[in-house]
């Protein structure tokens, strides 16, 4: 059942839907996920799947919901504590990479809602407008500052969301170019990601 913050227990049964829908969306694709296979994954009748969800489309908008709330959840944690300047963007990248390590189904979700399109994109990146409005705010600022160059701050944004993201997700891509996805491999991408941003960002990296 839902807590009181509305968001469901993880033991619960919508909870249950809500993780195996999510692992099926970002790995298979959305249309490729159909109710039958989520409910016989969990061992549960389809009915019971449409007690809670009544359509495969509420199924998709509670799962985005989620999903932006975690995202938005684990970035901000990383900016509490990140203190000021280039320091917050690389604690973003950086946590950005621990959410590829320890849950990959919430980025192969964000690349599968840029497949999709409207609504469901549209959706996604309403949910997560405050954070990227703070983040175009503080990017605004810094350039005001002199401590990063002069860019605009939601085109910037695109751009290393789609740095970061291809980068972690497009792994059959990672593969034609002969880079296999391992542990060793990811530290070695967030160093580099984390080199060109500070150089094409900070006004006097050193």
């Amino acid at each position: 059942m839902p807590t009181s913050n509305g968001v469901a227990d993880e033991t619960s049964t919508p909870a249950r839907i809500l993780d195996a829908a999510l692992v099926s969306f970002a790995t298979r694709g959305y249309e490729a996920t159909s109710l039958d296979a989520v409910a016989a994954g969990l061992e549960v009748r389809k009915q019971t799947i449409l007690y809670w969800f009544p359509s495969k489309e509420v199924l998709l908008d509670a799962v985005i919901d989620r999903s932006a709330i975690e995202l938005s959840e684990a970035l901000e944690g990383s900016l509490a504590t990140a203190g000021t300047g280039w320091v917050q963007v690389e604690a973003v990248v950086r946590s950005v990479f621990r959410l590829a390590a320890r849950q990959p189904e919430l980025l192969g979700l964000v690349r599968e809602m840029g497949r999709l399109g409207p609504p469901a994109a549209t959706r996604f990146v309403a949910a997560l407008e405050p954070l990227v409005r703070r983040a175009s705010e503080f990017l605004g600022a810094e350039m005001d500052s002199g401590h990063m160059r002069r860019h605009e701050p939601r085109l910037l944004l695109l751009a290393i969301y789609s740095t970061v993201i291809g980068m972690l997700t497009e792994v059959e891509l990672l593969r034609a170019l002969g880079e296999e996805p391992t542990a060793r491999s990811l530290v070695r991408r967030r160093a580099e990601i984390l080199d060109l941003l500070r150089s094409a960002l900070v006004t006097n990296p050193t």
